[in-house]
């Protein structure tokens, strides 16, 4: 397995002795190349020595037949001794063909000439003179002689009445044969044996080539690291989506299926798809584009606040994909919706602190200046108007959390000099459960603050003030939300809605509104803009009593 070094690398090293990737390919490269040589060679010989045997039986016919056509030769059968005629007849063209022997002999077989001239007189050896004699043909043979085994050249020899006189056989030896086929194929061998080590040579640099390219890594360190990075990626919480240069999906973990598409084990309908079909708020094209680098960017995925990293995955000096990382905002769902109604709290709680440190010093201040009975007036009318907005939220509101809500909206109000007041006619005795619930608390929750930021820019001169009416009275549960702020742009409308659009300053803004929309549509509610009678922003929501399934 791969070691891993100071600097991060995977060091490789070769557990229990096995062959490295760069033996095992030039081996079996190199036994590949000695393979086909051999089936080649074991082609090739057998048809070089037949074509060279043919060739050469071929030229042994054509002597003796050019020696069969001698006039000389069959006159000297007409001799007493016509041996010494035909020897000398023959012995030049030996010399000058190359012929291993060149033998004249009588109709029955018995030698007129030879290489050897002991051998004069003696019957022929071979036993192949049978068709040359009796049928007449002209032939080549391949039969063992007083000289060894050889190939040869039959032909008839006839007188001038054309009668069948004698035989002349001219034949050069198998082992010269085979010598002069070595001889003539020796080129060839040598050209292939090259080719072979040429082909190891290139063996060894394929090798070399490869394992820089896999970073000196054997076969099963890549298919162990492959397994556990795959492990990795699968297990970690964060979602990974990565795209080629087409902007086509070539992975997604499983925690970006489950924040995404809402199921990690939804995969085979995403790979190989345009990233943008399956994540239409994705700007991983402006990525592959122009190379930009997004960092901790807040967006709605899937009714799910998250923060994107997204970077452009470089080959060399050009963009060859793009990675996106997804993480939620909180671990799970329901925390951030949570940690939000705590936020609120904490802010309530803060304000409330705030304010009653505020009156005590008032109060302090009336003891010290001996003012009484002014001291008593104000903590009577302190109290009257706390006891007469807790009393009206517990007579009219019945659901704990709306009712928590606007409690803590309304100490925050007050902390920021901020009038916040609610409709004498605001009624919600039904209690909304579920998606429903979170729903409109989140959706009231951002109007409200959005309302009271508005009305904090307003000038002191102006009336600062935020309105809110409630009602169940019929099928739906309406809430709606006014300020005397500076209102919406009217080139702002269409655009409200839309993810990380914001007319604020701070980072990380923009989502609050989509959120809203995103959350209360899925409850089968709307969030609609109207036009207010203060001057500033009105905001409506509707959530159904009926119709959608709480969970």
């Amino acid at each position: 397995m791969a070691q891993h070094t100071n600097d991060g690398f995977l060091q490789s090293n070769n557990p229990g002795g096995r062959l490295s990737l760069r033996a095992k390919m030039i081996g079996l490269i190199s036994l590949l190349l000695i393979g086909v040589f051999v089936i080649f060679a074991m082609f090739l010989y057998p048809f070089i020595s037949d074509t060279m045997e043919e060739q050469i039986g071929k030229r042994a016919l054509s002597v003796a037949q050019s020696v069969a056509h001698i006039p000389e030769l069959a006159d000297a059968f007409e001799r007493d001794e016509p041996a010494a005629v035909i020897q000398d007849i023959v012995d030049p063209i030996r010399e000058e063909t190359g012929a291993e022997f060149i033998v004249v002999g009588n109709e029955d077989g018995i030698r007129y000439s030879h290489p050897n001239p002991d051998r004069i007189g003696e019957e022929m050896i071979g036993g192949d003179n049978d068709r040359a004699l009796n049928e007449g043909e002209s032939y080549t043979s391949r039969s063992i002689g007083s000289l060894g085994l050889s190939i040869r050249g039959k032909v008839p020899l006839r007188n001038e009445a054309g009668d069948i006189i004698g035989v002349v056989s001219v034949g050069f030896l198998d082992s010269e044969i085979r010598e002069t086929v070595w001889d003539q194929s020796k080129p060839l061998w040598v050209a292939l044996i090259s080719i072979i080590l040429l082909g190891i040579a290139g063996a060894i640099a394929i090798a070399h080539y490869l394992k820089k390219l896999l970073s000196d890594m054997e076969p099963e360190e890549i298919s162990h690291l492959l397994l556990q990075k795959e492990a990795i990626l699968q297990s970690t919480h964060e979602g990974i989506v990565a795209v080629d240069q087409s902007g086509l999906v070539t992975m997604m973990n499983a925690a970006a299926r489950r924040i995404v598409l809402g199921d990690e084990k939804q995969a085979d309908h995403v790979y190989g798809r345009p990233v943008q079909e399956i994540i239409p708020e994705t700007r991983l094209h402006r990525v592959l584009h122009h190379g930009e680098r997004h960092h901790d960017e807040e967006m709605v995925l899937s009714g799910n606040i998250v923060l994107v990293n997204r970077m452009p995955v470089y080959d060399r000096e050009t963009i060859a994909g793009a990675v996106s990382t997804i993480r939620r905002k909180t671990e799970l769902e329901h925390v951030t919706k949570e940690l939000l109604q705590v936020k609120q709290y904490a802010n309530a709680q803060r304000a409330q602190a705030h304010e009653f440190s505020n009156k005590l010093y008032i109060i302090l201040g009336l003891l010290q200046l001996n003012q009484t009975q002014e001291a008593i007036d104000f903590i009577k009318q302190e109290k009257n108007i706390q006891n007469e907005w807790s009393a009206f939220l517990t007579q009219h509101v019945a659901d704990p959390m709306v009712h928590g809500l606007l409690q803590g909206k309304y100490n925050q109000a007050n902390e920021l000099g901020v009038r916040m007041e609610i409709d004498p006619g605001s009624q919600l005795t039904h209690r909304l459960y579920g998606k429903k619930r979170t729903a409109f608390v989140t959706a009231l929750g951002n109007l409200l603050e959005n309302a009271i930021e508005a009305v904090e820019a307003v000038p002191e001169a102006r009336e600062r003030m935020v309105s809110v009416f409630l009602t169940d009275m019929g099928d739906d549960v309406v809430a709606e939300v006014e300020d005397t702020g500076a209102g919406i742009a009217e080139e702002d409308i269409d655009k409200l809605f839309q993810q990380g659009f914001t007319r604020k300053q701070n980072v990380h803004r923009g989502t609050g509104l989509a959120l809203s929309k995103q959350l209360v549509q899925e409850a089968g509610g709307e969030i609609l803009l109207e036009e207010g009678e203060y001057g500033g922003a009105c905001f409506v929501v509707t959530i159904p009593k009926e119709g959608i399934q709480d969970e």
